[in-house]
């Protein structure tokens, strides 16, 4: 097998991440690429290959597998939002539940341990299509000087942007809102922002909406290269709104605007973040009912993109909580962004500390827990691994739900320290948390059960919860692992992404 050669490959399996193993007839090592399916036939480019592992890219799928379906999305395939499409949904399931399974597995293997763990297996979503609250947009050309688009980046590219007017995994309030940004644009003549000249004006559009109020915000983010009046489309939006001047009902919304904005955004990086915000219309936030309980959301608050299975995620890491014994003990929530898990918890504990990195998100926790009156709600701006020194309370028992990076590696011991009976790790990216479980496992705690949660079909994506106990409870932990070993394993991951 050479760097360069294209073969001819059967793809095994498909592992976490969108991880193809293709395996290519009287070769030992196997070719790992992106976005196949199990059952196919590809010809598959070898780009690396080192240290008995090959690396590559699909060039054409030359037989289906026998389960593939036809996308509803005409946009799949090039847009790169999505990769299960043409799989039935019952298929998907299956993978990603075998897929977090193995992952787990694995972590009792490479300690030299059989799983002693109940694996529950996976809880599908209540919707498959038309799930997403939330939409990041871009700006840019269909094609290097091509017209002015406004979608998601093509797969595979970090430029061409593909124009999604029919995308699935939104609801038609956001296609909508989608052309009538792009074609007012369009008729302004305004450019884009190309980020390797770090010159031009449009960025993004962010659309966000409440799947039980129906309640939507939109915001446009821009460099502050130049200015536009934007009063002509914010009275093309409102009156999208408006079901009162006879129109046709396709080119109405079926929800409510409650709020448009526009965001200045000067980062080389093509992230969508905040300078400066303005407000065209309206007001900066909308409310989101879950489980019950209302929660504000403004332009860059942490909330969950599928509000229903969210709340097939939070009532699952509540049933992993049970009875936390009284309404004498204290939780901590950390990660907490809105409050969302806190506020589920309060009820049934004397007091609940939520903790997060993002200020905005932490004052909208508290008009959250304000507005469903809760008093036992404590929430406090910073990073976990800074402001858990100096919380005076103990908690008795820890939820946490970190980002994809998992727990930060300094942060880990302290939480370990506190020597809590339970914990409830809730993770979307499950090999991250793999890595913290070896920690955990290393200084007393094992797992107890772990379930899988669709969040996203038609994506790789999967949420998984799992419930730890503290063999040593009531006794100071003192870390056995090396943490200058543990250091470098974050610092090789973070070299293998760049």
């Amino acid at each position: 097998m050479k760097k360069g050669e294209v073969y001819e490959g059967y793809v095994e399996k498909v592992a976490y991440g969108n991880k193809g193993i293709v395996r290519i007839e009287g070769e030992e090592t196997p070719v790992f690429v992106k976005n196949a399916l199990p059952g196919q036939t590809v010809s598959v480019q070898v780009q690396k290959k080192r240290k008995g592992k090959a690396e590559g890219r699909v060039i054409d799928v030359l037989k289906k597998a026998d389960y593939e379906i036809t996308s509803p999305c005409p946009h799949f395939g090039q847009c790169g939002g999505c990769t299960y499409q043409t799989m039935p949904y019952e298929d998907q399931l299956c993978m990603k539940r075998d897929q977090i399974k193995e992952l787990l597995d694995g972590v009792y293997h490479e300690r030299g341990e059989e799983p002693d763990y109940v694996f529950e297996g996976i809880k599908r979503s209540p919707e498959q299509f038309g799930y997403r609250n939330k939409m990041e947009f871009s700006f840019g050309d269909e094609y290097m000087y091509g017209p002015l688009s406004l979608g998601m980046h093509k797969r595979g590219s970090f430029y061409d942007i593909v124009h999604v007017k029919d995308c699935q995994i939104v609801d038609e309030d956001f296609r909508l809102i989608l052309q009538t940004v792009l074609t007012f644009c369009r008729d302004k003549g305004l450019p884009f922002y190309h980020r390797m000249r770090q010159e031009g004006y449009l960025r993004h559009l962010l659309v966000r909406k409440a799947k039980k109020t129906g309640e939507i915000l939109v915001a446009i983010v821009t460099t502050t290269q130049q200015q536009c009046d934007f009063s002509v489309l914010v009275d093309r939006l409102c009156k999208l709104d408006s079901r009162e001047d006879g129109g046709v009902e396709s080119e109405h919304l079926s929800g409510r605007l409650k709020g448009i904005l526009h965001t200045y955004n000067d980062a080389i990086a093509d992230v969508v973040k905040n300078d400066t915000t303005h407000l065209l219309w309206g007001q900066p936030s909308f409310t989101e009912e879950l489980l019950g309980l209302k929660f504000e959301i403004s332009e860059f608050s942490f909330f969950q993109t599928n509000s229903l299975g969210a709340e097939v995620l939070y009532e699952t890491a509540r049933s992993y909580v049970g009875s936390i014994g009284n309404k004498e003990q204290v939780v901590f929530d950390l990660y907490s962004g809105t409050g969302t898990i806190a506020q589920l918890m309060a009820p049934v504990a004397k007091k609940v500390i939520g903790v997060e990195i993002v200020e905005e998100a932490v004052e909208a926790a508290k008009r959250n827990a304000e507005r469903n009156g809760l008093d036992n709600c404590e929430f406090i701006a910073g990073d976990v691994l800074k402001v858990i020194d100096e919380i005076a309370e103990k908690p008795d028992f820890i939820i946490l739900d970190p980002p994809r990076d998992g727990i930060h590696p300094k942060a880990l011991p302290k939480i370990i320290n506190y020597g809590v009976e339970r914990i409830v790790y809730i993770s979307c990216k499950a090999t991250s948390l793999a890595r913290d479980l070896h920690v955990f496992m290393d200084n007393g705690y094992r797992m107890e059960k772990a379930v899988a949660v669709d969040l996203f079909p038609g994506t790789y994506h999967t949420e998984t919860v799992c419930l730890l106990s503290n063999r040593k409870a009531d006794s100071h932990i003192k870390l056995s692992l090396d943490m200058d070993e543990y250091y470098n394993i974050i610092e090789k991951e973070q070299a293998e992404k760049k």
